[in-house]
């Protein structure tokens, strides 16, 4: 999922690339600058770089219900599925990278095994047989899918450079990182968020999602762009939201890469500012207007009965309740 084609390569090295140093990055939006206005936090409340990019919940709620109330989100078939489909991946790239490093040259015949890795357990997944079939059938289409690149990967670069030894065959065949940790403190996020992927070679930051596109999914890899300036003091100028579906007993994959510039830099620190405010001042913002019906928290925020039964909302229209008024006020 995280490797792009010849024709986005090329994009990125001809098109993206040289936009992004056109436009220029403001200074004091560079992650390097955490010690100062606008990236210095007001607010000493530590949060993962996706609860302040999730703007399903559109009054952020959520994140009120997760932090102050510890209120415990029920597992829903789009968060379980999502989860285990982005094991699935990292998996496999973890896998094949540790055949190369034991095998060398010789690891083809091993890597043609990857599409027999066994997959995440779902013995305590709270999800029902129908539902479990159907992610069972998913994951076999995503590991197919993932293990004949990775072995067509492998398999290119030996091509090309037979007496490749294994750090170097890793280094052009799978030149990502996968789940890889990171530290947020200087930002004041959380001291343990988790990556999707990074290509370190063209300091790329890849989040994947399963399901429809939204405009807010870019605030995660501006989020992560942000980190990894303040880490390693390097510039982190490009982005890609990697979007994973399923359609006629195929995977497909559509990669949305962008430039983490000014207007989704200001973006993520404005929503940053506002959820830790609401964090440490325990302020509850109320309902929105619109509930995802995938939320964890829907029983929470409105029990049964007080949502509209098929009544579709504006922004996410394939998945929200329009809702009534607020059970609970809206603080100052």
């Amino acid at each position: 999922m995280y490797f792009p084609s010849e024709e986005e390569r090329r994009y990125l090295s001809r098109g993206l690339l040289p936009e992004a140093r056109r436009q220029g990055i403001e200074e004091s939006l560079r992650g390097w600058n955490w010690d100062r206005p606008p990236l210095r936090p007001v607010y000493e409340a530590p949060l993962g770089v996706h609860e302040i990019a999730d703007k399903y919940c559109a009054s952020s709620r959520a994140v009120y219900l997760q932090r102050v109330r510890r209120t415990r989100a029920r597992p829903t078939l789009a968060l379980v599925e999502g989860r285990l489909l982005h094991q699935v991946v990292a998996r496999l790239i973890t896998e094949a990278k540790r055949l190369v490093y034991v095998h060398g040259a010789a690891c083809l015949p091993w890597l043609e095994r990857l599409r027999l890795q066994p997959h995440p357990s779902l013995e305590d997944v709270a999800l029902t047989e129908e539902e479990k079939a159907r992610l069972r059938e998913r994951m076999d289409l995503l590991r197919a899918y993932e293990a004949r690149r990775l072995v067509e990967r492998v398999e290119d670069a030996l091509a090309r450079q037979p007496y490749a030894g294994p750090d170097a065959l890793v280094a052009v065949a799978l030149p990502v990182s996968v789940e890889v940790r990171l530290s947020g403190w200087y930002l004041g996020l959380s001291k343990h968020l988790a990556v999707d992927a990074i290509s370190f070679a063209e300091m790329v930051v890849y989040d994947a999602k399963f399901g429809p596109r939204e405009e807010f999914h870019r605030l995660a890899t501006t989020g992560y762009a942000l980190v990894l300036e303040s880490l390693y003091e390097v510039p982190v100028d490009i982005g890609c939201v990697v979007y994973g579906d399923f359609r006629n007993g195929q995977v497909v994959i559509e990669r949305d890469y962008h430039i983490v510039g000014n207007e989704l830099r200001q973006w993520f620190l404005e929503e940053r500012e506002e959820r830790m405010r609401l964090v440490a001042e325990e302020l509850d913002p109320g309902l929105p207007r619109e509930c995802p019906l995938t939320c964890p928290y829907l029983r929470e925020c409105r029990p049964a009965g007080s949502v509209a039964p098929g009544a579709l909302g504006r922004s996410l229209a394939a998945n929200l309740a329009v809702l009534g008024e607020p059970a609970v006020p809206r603080e100052a």
